[in-house]
């Protein structure tokens, strides 16, 4: 799913980056995504994935889905494929959320967390 740069302070950059670094380039996963099963995962940024074609792609997710929170402890790097299992089901959610709306039957504050 792409990142809306509107919802993303404006030093997202800087603060991913020392996400990635306290990582040392490493999927932080521990089991958030559903695998490992509280292992870490062995993915390392930029090499050849172990479970998925192509290179590992580190990017940092928010545990709790909402990208203005930017605390450390609610921000993980993690290898693309844990990333999108762990906001699997927060993006169906927020796609059945858009196409109610686009049909006039939305709840917007659903979105928002409130």
């Amino acid at each position: 799913m792409p990142m809306h740069a509107a919802n993303y302070p404006p030093n997202w950059r800087d603060v991913s980056a020392a996400i990635r670094a306290r990582a040392n380039s490493r999927c932080e996963c521990a089991g958030e995504c559903g695998l490992h099963h509280g292992r870490r995962c062995q993915e390392q940024n930029g090499q050849p994935a172990r479970w998925a074609k192509g290179k590992v792609v580190l990017t940092v997710a928010h545990l709790n889905h909402l990208p203005h929170d930017c605390r450390p402890l609610n921000l993980k790097a993690m290898c693309q494929r844990c990333h999108l299992r762990y906001d699997r089901d927060h993006h169906a959610q927020t796609a059945s959320h858009t196409r109610a709306e686009r049909r006039g039957q939305g709840t917007p504050e659903l979105l928002l967390g409130a």
